[in-house]
């Protein structure tokens, strides 16, 4: 049992699945996505990141999104189709689920990130939100980002 699994308890207050298809190639998407140290050079809401480490179970990263400091600890890998990550941060207890799926076109991304703490557990219904919102900004960047690189490399092929 990975640690996803013995953190993610019934007591969950939130939980946000999304899903968004990228038409670039597994190897791109993963790529970026596990780039942490880049973070902050393709999404709006990461001000900086730093991986301390290799992408393995057991690293960790710094990084900061909406003004809130993280520190993460990767707690699964399938290199190009599953990272797994999870942190405290003022009081909540995050998990963070990426799956990278191919498809004839390119990628279906699937995240499912859980909250649970005292400040969760006050306003599930606004950190629900929050979360949300934030996830779907983090993929469409991704979406953005790996569309843009891989037109761009196939316009080098051509």
């Amino acid at each position: 049992m990975n640690k996803a699994t013995t953190r993610k308890s019934s007591r969950t207050q939130v939980i946000v699945d999304l899903s968004i298809e990228i038409d670039a190639p597994q190897e791109t998407v993963w790529r970026i996505q596990t780039d942490i140290d880049q973070w902050s050079t393709w999404q709006k809401n990461v001000s900086q990141a730093r991986l301390s480490g290799p992408i393995a179970v057991g690293s960790t990263f710094q990084w900061e999104t909406h003004g809130l400091p993280i520190v993460s600890t990767i707690c699964e890998v399938d290199p190009m189709r599953r990272i797994v990550w999870w942190g405290p941060a003022l009081g909540i207890e995050g998990i963070h689920v990426w799956e990278i799926t191919p498809t004839l076109k390119g990628v279906v991304v699937h995240t499912t990130e859980s909250w649970d703490g005292p400040p969760v557990a006050a306003d599930p219904d606004g950190m629900r939100a929050a979360l949300t919102s934030s996830l779907d900004a983090w993929l469409t960047d991704l979406k953005t980002t790996a569309e843009a690189e891989a037109k761009l490399n196939k316009k080098m092929i051509d």
